[in-house]
């Protein structure tokens, strides 16, 4: 059997991700997935399993008010979350169920750890600002992760009406990175493309407050702050999150109209022709 090093471990890192994993999470992951690669045969269907159950102790904490234990264990969970795609990645042991399991295992985490908040809060206080907290956390997540793949089958239907080639997922949810396609005579120097090529070289997304954020937001800094921060620093995260997505709809409403306006063109000269 192969034994692996840190740096195999490594080259599974995605090329680009949310700053929060890459700052946080994959210097631990990292160092978890290689014994769990050397040493054991637990799959990445096992891992993303035990992530689940850690999701669910982490609820159960929240709501028995035992906010630090809820934060540290909700850590822990998208950590193995984490350690099973590269464990994937590693062996090639990835499988389509286990992207499906993946997928749904981080929604039912989110909305049994907002609901395990809310219900601990309520209890604790009464106030029913904390149901609504745990509702609207649950239905942002959702929204964001049913948005996701709506607009990438958006962006994948008029590419495929104009016949060009199929990006690879992190070119296609982060447009901005083609600037590295550019030559860099031609390359505006304007401060986004700076800041995003200084985010690439560091593996970090531009979409800065991204769900991932989000859930740290929610159920890591906030927990440990104490609290007096969960709606403050929810409200916010949420805002942001919000915002973003809204961008990103935006930016999917300028690509469909400009491609848009490109076919009518093109439909036009043939006519003519």
């Amino acid at each position: 059997m192969r034994t692996y090093s840190l740096d195999d471990v490594f080259e599974t890192r995605k090329r680009r991700d949310s700053w929060w994993t890459v700052y946080f999470v994959d210097p631990v992951a990292c160092r978890v997935a290689l014994p769990v690669a050397n040493r054991t045969q637990l799959t990445p269907n096992a891992l993303t399993v035990l992530s689940l159950v850690l999701g669910a102790v982490s609820a159960t904490c929240f709501a028995l008010n035992h906010h630090m234990a809820g934060a540290v264990v909700f850590y822990l969970s998208f950590m193995i979350d984490c350690v099973d795609g590269k464990i994937a990645r590693l062996k090639g042991t990835g499988t389509p169920f286990g992207l499906w399991l993946d997928y749904v295992g981080d929604r039912v985490r989110v909305v049994l750890c907002a609901g395990g908040l809310a219900y601990g809060q309520y209890v604790l206080t009464s106030d029913v600002r904390y149901v609504v907290l745990g509702a609207a956390v649950a239905v942002l997540d959702l929204f964001r992760y049913v948005n996701a793949p709506q607009m990438k089958r958006v962006r994948d239907a008029v590419r495929e009406e104009r016949g060009e080639p199929e990006p690879g997922l992190e070119e296609d949810l982060d447009s901005l990175e083609r600037v590295a396609l550019v030559p860099r005579a031609r390359r505006p120097r304007s401060f986004p493309r700076r800041f995003n090529r200084f985010l690439a070289r560091h593996r970090v997304r531009s979409h800065l407050i991204s769900g991932i954020e989000f859930h740290a937001a929610v159920f890591v800094v906030a927990p440990l702050a104490g609290e007096w921060a969960l709606i403050p620093l929810a409200a916010v995260a949420g805002v942001l999150l919000l915002v973003n997505e809204i961008f990103l709809v935006y930016r999917m409403w300028r690509f469909t109209r400009r491609h848009g306006v490109a076919s009518s063109q093109e439909s036009r000269e043939h006519v003519l022709v």
